[in-house]
């Protein structure tokens, strides 16, 4: 009885560890792990606003079911955009600062640049308008803000945005402030740096998409308000990069290339137009041009 009791327990104790060894062969096979998984996706880095306006969150279901290939992105500053393409952790970029993209171009991290949509950069302040820079130029209006001493919050996080802010203090012919009390750095993206702004009554520079998503947030009543608009230095202009095979031999460029393709394709131009909150267009497409 004993040893009918001892076979019984090998047997059993044999089904289990078959059972445990095909339960780790099922969750190890190729396509099931989530490594497997990640591996086979896209993986883009991009700036925020592309993010925070949720135009990704609209644009990429009909990517997949166009081509089949899963996309998973990082939204951050174009400058940390870049960089995580020139270490060679993202296959495309998605990204606004035509100067920066023009050198990692040259400098052989990525190829084939194209320019996909644009919307413009906007100076948004309160509504009382402090420094009093409401419907004036770039130059004038960057002077009135630095002359008042009013509060101006920077993104400081050497996005695409935060580029284009230190060029205009530049083109204003006012050195790029740093430690002056009226000048605060937020440090995060777009919609957090806006929000901030509020909160201060202050100053910032902005994407106009994201201002719009702001103020569909708002309800259409938002703290800060569109006070300078419309010059030619506050284009914003919108890429996809794949990554470059040779520096990176690991990236996935053919399915880089399908994304840049399908971006620059009628239908996702089309999307893109057709993209809007609170009946405003946040970014035009202009693939091409």
């Amino acid at each position: 009885m004993m040893k009918k009791n001892l076979v019984f327990g090998k047997t059993f104790l044999l089904q289990i560890v078959a059972v445990f060894v095909v339960a780790g062969a099922i969750f190890s096979a190729p396509g099931v792990s989530r490594a497997a998984e990640e591996g086979e996706a896209l993986l883009m880095a991009t700036t925020t606003s592309t993010d925070n306006t949720g135009l990704l969150d609209y644009l990429m279901p009909s990517f997949t079911a166009g081509t089949g290939i899963e996309i998973r992105w990082t939204s951050t500053g174009t400058g940390k955009a870049l960089k995580l393409g020139e270490n060679c952790d993202v296959d495309v970029l998605l990204v606004h600062a035509p100067q920066a993209e023009m050198a990692f171009v040259d400098s052989g991290f990525g190829t084939d640049r194209k320019q996909i949509m644009y919307n413009d950069f906007v100076l948004i302040g309160p509504p009382e308008d402090p420094a009093g820079i409401r419907g004036k130029k770039v130059p004038e209006a960057m002077q009135a803000i630095r002359s008042t001493n009013s509060i101006f919050v920077s993104r400081g996080d050497n996005s695409g945005t935060n580029k284009k802010e230190l060029a205009l203090w530049k083109l204003a012919a006012i050195p790029a402030p740093e430690q002056e009390p009226w000048y605060r750095q937020s440090g995060q993206g777009m919609l957090a740096t806006i929000n901030v702004a509020g909160e201060l009554k202050g100053y910032t520079l902005t994407d106009r998409g994201t201002y719009i998503k702001y103020e569909s947030v708002a309800g259409g009543e938002p703290a800060l308000v569109i006070l300078v608009e419309g010059d030619k230095e506050l284009l914003n202009q919108y890429s996809v990069i794949p990554i470059n095979p040779k520096h990176c031999p690991d990236a996935k460029y053919e399915k880089a290339q399908t994304f840049s393709d399908w971006m620059a394709g009628d239908e996702a131009q089309k999307l893109i137009g057709d993209f809007k909150l609170l009946g405003k267009q946040l970014f035009i497409p202009n693939a091409g041009q």
